[in-house]
């Protein structure tokens, strides 16, 4: 019997992979982290089932981890914001981007 590519193996890397690199859009990689791993919780049970038919596990697994290491970076992020803006409010922000471009000559 000849093995087939498990589906979405690729989409799940791809997706850990955007979690991560979009975890400071404000939930952007929160989105993308979640997909993944709902999909490679798919994928997985599919592939336990019958292992011997499937090949691109592996790429599941990392897309997995990276998806939960994206999911963890952008709560942190939105913790970050979230402290921010309770803490100096908008205004209060603005004058922080403000004092930085000043400095940087931005």
């Amino acid at each position: 019997m000849e093995q087939q590519k498990l589906p979405n193996s690729t989409l799940i890397l791809v997706f850990g992979i955007i979690s991560i690199v979009t975890c400071c859009c404000y939930g952007l990689g929160l989105v993308f982290g979640i997909v993944a791993i709902v999909m490679a919780g798919t994928a997985t049970k599919l592939y336990m089932e019958n292992p011997e038919l499937y090949t691109g596990y592996q790429n599941v697994k990392t897309g997995k981890i990276l998806s939960y290491i994206g999911i963890a970076l952008s709560v942190i992020y939105l913790i970050y914001v979230i402290y921010l803006f309770s803490t100096f409010g908008m205004e209060g922000i603005m004058n922080m981007n403000e004092e930085l471009m000043r400095e940087y000559g931005l």
